[in-house]
């Protein structure tokens, strides 16, 4: 279950839920196994230059080698930047957990986890 947050100046005129959707389909046209991509976004007021800062976390796993990192780092910065309609800085950074990271959910009864089938639509 792979994490993204966008950590960006608020000067830059940018619809987050399309760039999650963006990249949420990127990495699983790349790996299947990904599944739903929890994003999060921080807009900062106090900044010095525009900027944005894309942080995709992913659990380690023997496929995601250094090739496959490099080919979805290059496809998820293609589709961040064609949402961008302003000049700026960017950064991206793909991380891996370590060896204790924890994932997993919290079912409540009655209630109804949003799943990556449910988002298809979008």
């Amino acid at each position: 279950m792979p994490h993204v947050e966008i950590k960006y100046s608020d000067n830059l005129d940018i619809d987050t839920n399309k760039i999650f959707n963006a990249v949420e389909k990127v990495i699983n046209e790349n790996d299947i196994s990904a599944g739903v991509c929890k994003s999060r976004a921080y807009p900062c007021s106090q900044y010095k230059y525009s900027h944005i800062l894309v942080t995709v976390s992913l659990l380690t796993k023997a496929h995601r080698d250094k090739i496959f990192t490099q080919k979805l780092s290059g496809e998820i910065e293609q589709v961040v930047k064609a949402h961008l309609k302003q000049s700026l800085y960017f950064s991206l950074n793909i991380e891996y957990s370590l060896d204790y990271y924890t994932t997993n959910t919290h079912l409540v009864e009655g209630d109804k986890l949003q799943s990556l089938v449910d988002n298809t639509s979008s």
